[in-house]
């Protein structure tokens, strides 16, 4: 990578635009950058890693937006930082704007502008540049790919901190192992070992489950196996080393125990159940004999209470015989009581009936009653005709009333439509007044759209055309200011080039010395040398005029500029928009805005226009053709009524003869329907009662027959022997249990089994049931025994079989655990077969170590006159880890020692040919970029003059390589022996750049 160019403005402790011409300061291959104490030495290389990456180095870095602005700066001055470098073949500038409070354009106060970023590359071809990209990320992931280094990285490459490497070569070996992961990227070599290690915490904490589970299987079989197992279970925690084999090796006693036990409570089982039948055999026969026993003196004490109750066995039995005589009568009892209560009930109907009756009507029999219905219902039957006639007339009334009612709704609608017809033909002409008006309004509303946006364009271009004409007006104004100031800025400048040109000896006699040649004649005599006059105009002067002087052609280009494009943009307007005065476009534009919305209002009317006229329409012809019908509904209705007149004469002369004294026809009716009904009523019962008096007396004489045949002395004691269904089944049924329980018992005393049980002592059931319950206890004891121990037996086998399948999976685990610990123990340094412990990381980074020192001897012999040679040292310090260690071998001693022995001097061009190496090896890690720009910080001050000369040597030799080398240092010396300086100047108003000894 090659530095051409870096712009700043506002950074740091530069107020204004600075630039520094790198090419120019490369030609010589030294260039020295000096400067006061805060002047600004640090910032030039701050701004080159800022532009690159976007931040500074080192504990500068926070606070960007703040920190990086000039507290000389204008306030409207924005700090930026531009590059322009070529890197990988390929010419770049990236400019950086971090972000910065900026004055409100508007207003007091200040607002937030964001950071910006700005990448281009220059095309050959075209000759220009062509932008890239304005991205953070993409620009950051452009320049880290380029470069292939981060930002550390190069700052420990190209910008070179000798303070830092000078404390490398006194740091221990963990103080080394920071910086150099900080440049070489282990950090996957960190990943493995981080890798190795989780992969064995993962694999201990999986061996560790796996003996925790098989250690649980183990105390569930304890507890299965009881006390059928003597031995204890093996004393062992997880991780142990043959904790599966004991575990295994115990489970397999267990189990043998166990089976052992499950044989001897299988006997035990078989024993008790024998015991248990015999058991239950005795208890059968003993229960048996205590029935047969209990069975006889039952029947004895039933036969007692049998001959307790003969007697009144034989009066039930007298009783049912009585109840079966009676039952012969009670046919001719339930007729009689039939005919009894048929009589009362009608014998009840005629008293009821007659009550109602006239008095005349009192002692008249059935047949007198039935006379008089008849006569009645003859008269009723006359009014027939009268009736009809009655609901004729009323029907007749109704039709006229609704006659009368159409008659005068016909007469309002007549009348109605008779008025509405009347206004018709001016209805009509106005309603198609209104269509037509409104069809005109719409043609004139699209007529006055098309005419509206070509009047709103030429008044938008006057509108331009008038802000234009004043923005020409400014520019010409200020293109006549920046004139006038870059007229005055060039006189200004070339008056004090004219004046510096005349004091130019006093200006090169200042730089003269005692013995040193004269730049102008040679001479190394200066016998008068001149002297500046009062007013001299120095260089800085010099520089500052004609910077002002660029600044004000600048801004007077860029006046120009600006009063050309608006020019353009006003003959651009003034074209579109002609010579009308603004005020008259504005005018027409608003009558034509107002024309067009009255258009459109009376047109948005025009479709109800047209609905009102064809609904109007359609209520004409509605009204005509009610009219007419109106017309012929009262030709009708008057032939009509004259026929309802003449109908309803005829009727009313017939009912005025059949209403007689009653108020209607109907009312006849109903008087005539009710004699009726009461009369054949009463005649109805009458006859009934007639006819179940008959009925009595024939049931009278059948029961006395009856009760004498059955010989019974009355009716009434036959009736009193019946039995009703409830009484005789519960006679009956005390007969029959009588009869049953008399030839049971008899059964029960005639067994010969029962009567030889009765001979024997009594039957002792209770001592044959406890020694059954006890028999069943032992034997359910036995069973229990054997169940647990077949289920010890099978619990024994599953977990002891889990046990196994536990171990088989383990075994694997366990093998590959132990590999990966070896593996991890080996990558952290732990492990005996690493012998110097040093961790994979250290040895990755001692690899590279080796190769820095390699590359930094071939620099320190040549600054040493081959006195001292780095070489990379892996020995152990004390009891720590080794691989780190650096060590300087002396040629004058022969000896080795360690580089904290080093002097002032010594440690710093040790630490420089360690830079240098440094900045070698990491570029060919970065994927070989090219390194041409390099800067070393302080540190020459502490050489003398020989020692000094060979450095220089060293660093002028790296021209060989077609590399600059910038030396940032105080040392007065170093001014005099590198001729290409860029000095940084400090003042009140903030600092500034100058380059001495360049050519351009």
């Amino acid at each position: 990578m090659r530095l051409h160019r870096l712009r700043l403005r506002a950074f740091g402790p530069f107020g204004g635009r600075q630039e520094v011409d790198f090419d120019a300061l490369s030609a010589a291959g030294l260039f020295l950058l000096h400067g006061p104490t805060g002047a600004g030495k640090t910032s030039i290389l701050d701004a080159v890693c800022y532009a690159l990456y976007g931040s500074v180095p080192g504990a500068r870095q926070s606070g960007q937006g703040a920190n990086l602005r000039s507290d000389h700066a204008d306030p409207g001055t924005r700090t930026e930082v531009t590059l322009d470098f070529t890197v990988a073949g390929r010419r770049l500038e990236l400019t950086r704007q971090p972000p910065w409070d900026r004055p409100k354009k508007r207003g007091t106060g200040t607002t937030t502008d964001k950071a910006q970023s700005h990448l281009r590359e220059y095309a050959t071809v075209p000759g220009a540049w062509k932008d890239l990209s304005r991205s953070h990320q993409e620009i950051g992931e452009e320049i880290t790919q380029l470069l292939g280094m981060s930002k550390d990285q190069f700052c420990q490459v190209v910008l070179l901190p000798q303070g830092d490497f000078a404390r490398f070569l006194r740091a221990d070996a963990e103080a080394r192992g920071k910086l150099l992961g900080r440049l070489f990227d282990t950090r996957r070599f960190a990943a493995v070992e981080q890798h190795l290690a989780d992969q064995r915490r993962r694999g201990e904490a999986t061996v560790r489950e796996g003996d925790g589970d098989l250690l649980a299987d183990a105390h569930r079989m304890q507890q299965a196996a009881g006390d059928a197992v003597e031995i204890p279970l093996p004393d062992a925690a997880p991780g142990d080393p043959g904790l599966a084999d004991a575990v295994l090796a115990w489970a397999a006693v267990a189990r043998a125990g166990a089976r052992e036990r499950l044989t001897i409570a299988h006997s035990a089982l078989r024993t008790a159940e024998s015991a248990q039948a015999a058991a239950h055999t005795e208890l059968a026969d003993v229960r048996e004999l205590h029935r047969l026993q209990s069975r006889f003196a039952q029947a004895r004490e039933r036969a007692a209470r049998l001959h307790e109750r003969a007697d009144d066995h034989r009066a039930d039995e007298r009783r049912m015989e009585r109840a079966r005589k009676a039952e012969t009568v009670a046919p001719a009892l339930a007729l009689r009581d039939s005919a009894e209560v048929q009589h009362r009930r009608a014998a009840a109907d005629e008293a009821r009936t007659r009550a109602a009756l006239p008095d005349r009507f009192a002692d008249a029999g059935a047949t007198g009653l039935a006379a008089a219905a008849r006569k009645v219902a003859e008269e009723l039957g006359g009014l027939a005709s009268a009736r009809r006639a009655e609901h004729r007339i009323a029907e007749l009334t109704s039709e006229r009333a609704a006659s009368e009612r159409e008659e005068r709704a016909d007469d309002d609608l007549t009348q109605d439509t008779t008025t509405w017809l009347d206004t018709w033909e001016s209805t009509r002409a106005a309603l198609r007044q209104t269509v037509e008006s409104a069809q005109e309004a719409a043609t004139r509303a699209e007529h006055l759209a098309g005419q509206l946006d070509p009047a709103q364009a030429r008044l938008d271009a006057a509108l331009r055309r008038d802000r234009l004409t004043q923005d020409v007006a400014r520019a010409q104004e200020d293109r006549q200011s920046a004139r006038e100031r870059a007229a005055k800025a060039h006189e200004h400048w070339l008056a004090l080039k004219e004046q510096r040109l005349q004091g130019i000896a006093a200006e090169l006699a200042a730089a003269l010395t005692d013995g040193a040649p004269c730049a102008v004649c040679g001479s190394t005599e200066h016998p008068r040398p001149a002297r500046k006059t009062p007013g001299h105009v120095d260089r800085t002067a010099e520089e500052a005029a004609l910077a002002a002087h660029r600044r004000a052609d600048e801004q007077r280009t860029e006046a120009e500029q600006r009063l050309g494009v608006v020019r353009e943009a006003l003959a651009a307007a003034t074209a579109a928009a002609t010579d009308e005065p603004t005020a008259r476009l504005a005018d027409a534009v608003q009558e034509l805005r107002r024309e067009h919305a009255e258009a459109r209002t009376h047109a948005s009317g025009l479709h109800a226009a047209r609905e009102a006229l064809d609904q109007a329409e359609r209520e004409h012809d509605r009204r005509v053709g009610a009219q007419q019908e109106a017309a012929h509904r009262a030709t009708a209705r008057a032939s009509l009524r004259e026929a309802l007149q003449r109908e309803q004469t005829a009727l009313e002369a017939e009912l005025t003869h059949a209403r007689g004294s009653a108020t209607s026809v109907a009312a006849r009716a109903r008087e005539l329907e009710r004699r009726t009904e009461l009369l054949t009523a009463a005649a109805d019962a009458a006859r009934a009662a007639e006819d179940t008096a008959q009925l009595l007396k024939d049931a009278d004489a059948r029961l006395a027959d009856a009760a004498f045949r059955a010989r019974f002395d009355t009716p009434e004691a036959a009736a009193a022997a019946l039995l009703d269904d409830a009484g005789h089944r519960a006679l009956q049924h005390r007969i029959d249990a009588w009869q049953h329980e008399e030839s049971t018992v008899r059964a029960a005393l005639a067994e010969s089994e029962t009567a030889d049980a009765a001979a024997r002592p009594p039957a002792d059931v209770r001592a044959a049931e406890y020694a059954a319950d006890a028999a069943d206890r032992h034997l359910r004891a036995a069973a229990s025994a054997r169940d647990a121990a077949a289920r010890r037996c099978t619990e024994l086998d599953r977990l002891s079989g889990r046990a196994a399948t536990g171990a088989r999976r383990l075994a694997p685990l366990r093998t590959a655990h132990d590999r990966v610990a070896g593996l991890a123990a080996l990558a952290a340094g732990t492990s005996a077969h690493n012998e110097r412990k040093m961790r994979l990381e250290s040895y990755v980074l001692a690899a590279r170590l080796e190769q820095v020192a390699a590359a930094a001897t071939a620099r320190l012999s040549r600054m040493s006159q081959g006195r001292y040679t780095l070489v990379h040292s892996d020995d152990r310090a004390g009891r720590g880890r080794s691989g780190l260690g650096l060590h300087v071998v002396d040629a004058w001693t022969g000896r080795e020692r360690d580089t904290a022995t080093l002097s002032g001097g010594e440690t710093f061009f040790a630490s420089l040919a360690l830079a240098l190496g440094l900045a070698d090896v990491v570029t060919d890690e970065a994927g070989g970029v090219r390194l041409d720009t390099l800067f070393i910080d302080e540190g020459f001050g502490s050489l003398d003059d020989q020692t000094l000369d060979e450095v220089l040597d060293v660093l002028d030799s790296l021209r060989e390589r077609d590399r600059s080398v910038g030396i940032v240092s105080h040392v007065p010396d170093l001014r005099r022996r590198i001729h290409a300086q860029l000095e940084v100047v400090k003042g009140r108003d903030g600092s500034a750049v100058r380059q001495r000894g360049v050519g351009g």
